[in-house]
């Protein structure tokens, strides 16, 4: 197999929640294989930030944008900016996202709001306005960070369940759209990740060893094992494949 199907030389990735976790392995994924990358999180230093010594040390440059993208206004400011300073992205990576924990029964509306903004609403928009270019030039690479509960419904996480539920056929529904146009659209479902989001499952002895009694690997991923699936939907190795979640979870979803 050419090595050349997964390089990314001469490609520009936006990768939005770049600053930590899976988003940062990500960009840095990609930055080893060529891409330049542009981090967007509502969190991110303009300039001398983690991530960013990362990504140039590799040779590979790094553009930051701070941007709140659960605030419609804010996000459509940052939109433009983006598409007048950088008329070309090749490759788009919505990744930003968050969780917040109350039974349905007492999950308020503002926690429901919250999640749907930056889970759903963001992701959606990002993706048509730089869905619109990319079928413009006629070839371009979308990746949404999905998640388990894209399958299952989870617990105390109704809003977190029902945007990753939507997000999942958000991807097949513009791969039906945009895959015959020259855009491939997919998703990454990652397992259970020693992130933040799942700092409070993993803190509970109880419950942290019944999840990894059911995966198969016996160990928690880690924000590493993103690189490798992340450079496959962005490079042409995927060119074919559209519409597609693809699970990274230990075997988690094969028990």
């Amino acid at each position: 197999m050419r090595a050349s199907l997964f390089d990314l030389t001469g490609k520009v990735a936006l990768v939005t929640g770049c600053n930590k976790g899976i988003g940062k392995a990500m960009a840095i994924g990609l930055a080893e294989a060529g891409a330049d990358i542009i981090g967007v999180s509502g969190s991110l230093q303009v300039s001398g930030s983690e991530i960013e010594r990362e990504v140039t040390a590799l040779g590979r440059s790094f553009k930051a944008y701070a941007a709140n993208l659960s605030d419609r206004e804010a996000l459509y400011v940052f939109i433009r900016q983006l598409q007048q300073e950088n008329p070309v992205i090749d490759i788009l990576v919505n990744n930003a996202g968050t969780i917040l924990r109350k039974p349905a029964a007492e999950h308020p509306d503002e926690y429901w709001d919250t999640v749907l903004a930056l889970n759903l609403d963001a992701p959606f928009i990002l993706a048509r306005e730089i869905g619109k270019k990319m079928i413009e030039r006629g070839s371009g690479k979308i990746i949404f960070t999905c998640s388990l509960l894209s399958f299952q419904g989870g617990i105390n996480v109704p809003g977190y369940a029902a945007s990753k539920g939507a997000l999942s056929s958000l991807v097949k529904a513009l791969a039906n759209e945009w895959a015959s146009k020259g855009v491939t659209v997919n998703g990454i479902a990652p397992g259970y990740i020693a992130t933040d989001n799942t700092e409070a499952l993993r803190s509970d002895p109880e419950r942290s060893a019944s999840i990894l009694s059911r995966i198969p690997a016996a160990r928690w991923g880690e924000p590493a094992d993103f690189k490798g699936p992340a450079v496959f939907l962005a490079s042409e190795a995927s060119a074919y494949v559209n519409g597609t979640i693809l699970v990274v979870d230990g075997g988690w979803m094969g028990r």
